[in-house]
């Protein structure tokens, strides 16, 4: 029987009233496996306006007092942290190992925002001006939205609600309708932890939900991941609608090769960075630049072997390398990739597009491919694939190695392997992305560091997590106070000065 889920407001489970579901797939069978329901613009509204009504007192709490909820949080979820892996599993299709990865590296975000208090200070000026104190104060914002990705369906709700939450807002998400379970989940442990009902809401929806949230006058701020023409309108349109937004895009992840790199490393990078997850993470890295042809031929030739020993399996089998991508629709999208680099000319070294999983036939399954000779003109290049393809585009020296992400439309992340201290150093002083690894293949920062792409992979001031979400989840006060000291003071007609 096709279970039917339901959002989550005011605390407790809320079935739909739209008449509108989406089906929740098994990755690894391709069965249904439950329903959704599409929330209307009137149930959005209704969830905002229950938050609205309980971050009141949410915000009246203090800061050490919220932190203690969230220490709670970490603990529930840790004690269940298997369940809630292969539950994320059953719905996304990545492995149960990577799941936990997907848990962990969210509530190591929370664990910052338990920290929260300290970054909540503000300043003080004692006698800016004669008998003249000047402070500041952080103040939550009110309620404020997230709308998150299929592919991190417990790590980037987490990213954006634990830092709004300990800053004082209600927090209303709008949860991939591909696997919404693990965010129904994590609702319902905030609630067991001490959150006070509506504080944290689930909303799940489509376009019309997004478009709801975007424009309720009541939500102060939005945080959305996902591809970058829709992080564009969600950012144009949250600006249209005076609100604050982080949103994040689309990426075009590189790995420079240096010709003195740890070949052997570099290839065991290469296809955990590339492959894990089955490609479907905005950090994989999906393009390989060896510089040199030397350095190129023998990357590749290791590299090709690698690839050809990868398990592919079904989610919950724990000796599988990558499970299935998330619906079929991305089979076939990556399929299409796939084809297309054949036809505009690169060398398909290994072709993973027939692989069958068996005892699971209907799945949604790919296996890894790696294309070689790829050029910067190529579509397979400049655009995301977001599946397991890795295409190696050699460079003939440094300077071109350099110029392929810095002048790529998307700026997320890339990384270099190479032994020499002066060219990682010049490499990461003047290559233009947001986000850099030596000899780290995926350089996400850690909870306490800011998170965040440049050019179409991010749009907005801020990033995600570390001291910019305490930035992006208040508002600053600045309060300027004089007692008077009883003698009379005649009206002043200029400016303010503090001589």
């Amino acid at each position: 029987m096709t279970a039917e889920l339901t959002h989550f407001v005011g605390g407790k489970p809320v079935p739909g009233t739209s008449g509108r579901f989406a089906d929740v797939y098994d990755p690894s069978s391709g069965a249904v496996q439950a329903r959704v329901p599409l929330a209307s613009a009137a149930e959005v509204a209704a969830a905002v306006g229950v938050a609205a009504e309980a971050q009141r007192e949410w915000a009246r709490w203090n800061p050490q007092r919220r932190a203690r909820v969230l220490m709670r949080f970490v603990d529930l979820v840790r004690a269940e942290e298997d369940s809630l892996a292969r539950l994320l599993s059953s719905e996304h299709g990545k492995t149960v190992p990577d799941a936990r990865g997907d848990i962990q590296r969210g509530l190591e975000v929370v664990e910052f925002a338990i920290g929260i208090p300290h970054l909540l200070k503000g300043e003080f000026s004692d006698s800016a001006g004669t008998g003249i104190d000047v402070y500041s104060m952080r103040q939550p914002l009110g309620v404020v939205a997230g709308i998150t990705p299929f592919n991190f369906p417990a790590m980037i709700p987490l990213w954006k609600a634990g830092p709004a939450l300990a800053c004082g807002n209600a927090f209303v998400l709008k949860p991939s309708e591909r696997d919404p379970s693990v965010p129904l989940r994590l609702a319902e442990l905030f609630l067991e932890a001490g959150l006070p009902p509506g504080v944290f809401q689930v909303v799940n929806g489509d376009k019309e939900a997004v478009d709801a949230l975007l424009t309720d006058p009541r939500v102060e701020a939005v945080g959305f991941v996902g591809s970058s023409d829709i992080a564009q309108y969600v950012y144009s349109q949250a600006a249209d609608h005076g609100k604050r937004a982080q949103c994040f895009g689309g990426a075009k992840n590189h790995l420079i090769v240096m010709p003195d790199a740890d070949l052997d490393k570099v290839v065991e990078a290469l296809v955990g960075a590339g492959y894990g997850s089955a490609g479907e993470r905005c950090m994989a890295i999906s393009v390989a630049v060896p510089v040199g042809e030397a350095t190129a031929d023998a990357l590749v030739e290791r590299l090709a072997a690698r690839v050809k020993t990868l398990k592919v399996g079904a989610a919950l089998d724990e000796t599988a390398d990558f499970g299935p991508l998330v619906s079929s629709a991305a089979v076939q999208r990556v399929r299409d990739y796939v084809d297309l680099g054949v036809a505009e000319g690169a060398e398909l070294v290994v072709d993973g597009r027939d692989v069958v999983v068996e005892g699971h036939e209907n799945g949604f399954f790919l296996g890894g491919c790696l294309f070689d000779k790829v050029t910067p003109d190529m579509r397979i290049y400049r655009e995301e694939i977001f599946g397991p393809v890795l295409a190696v585009v050699r460079a003939a020296g440094y300077e071109e190695a350099l110029r392929l992400p810095s002048e790529h439309e998307y700026g997320n992340g890339v990384a270099i392997f190479t032994r020499d201290g002066d060219t990682a150093r010049d490499f990461t002083a003047r290559v233009d992305t947001g986000m850099v690894g030596v000899n780290v293949p995926i350089p996400v920062p850690i909870a306490y560091h800011t998170f965040g792409g440049w050019k179409r992979s991010g749009f907005g001031d801020l990033n995600q997590h570390g001291p910019d979400a305490v930035r992006f989840y208040t508002k600053t006060k600045t309060v300027t106070s004089r007692w008077p000291s009883g003698t009379k003071e005649n009206a002043s007609f200029v400016i303010p000065t503090m001589d």
